[in-house]
């Protein structure tokens, strides 16, 4: 097992920060149009970001046999997350007004 470099810990980070920057966009978007439902899409993007951070946490420790754990935990966040992703983009689909031509 290997260090990440620094390029790869770059990437890493900046995916981590750039997801929350996109689920604070995804809050001002829904109050900018007056849809609460868009907050519902901000918090199904919980499950994911804690993935990558359990991520981040066993490349930070080496990828340790002993954090293998976290391998599964991960998984099992993404499994969840993409599920609530799914049910709150139906939730916003659900609630679109239809648009007038």
């Amino acid at each position: 097992m290997h260090i990440l470099s620094f390029h790869t810990w770059v990437i890493h980070l900046s995916s981590v920060l750039e997801w929350l920057l996109a689920m604070a966009a995804v809050v001002a978007w829904g109050e900018r149009k007056h849809e609460p439902e868009w907050r519902w899409l901000a918090l199904a993007m919980v499950p994911a970001l804690a993935s990558a951070l359990c991520a981040c946490t066993w490349h930070l420790f080496d990828n340790s046999i002993d954090l293998h754990w976290l391998v599964t935990l991960q998984a099992s966040l993404t499994l969840l997350g993409n599920c609530c992703l799914a049910a709150a983009a139906w939730l916003i689909a659900r609630s679109a007004k239809p648009q007038l031509p």
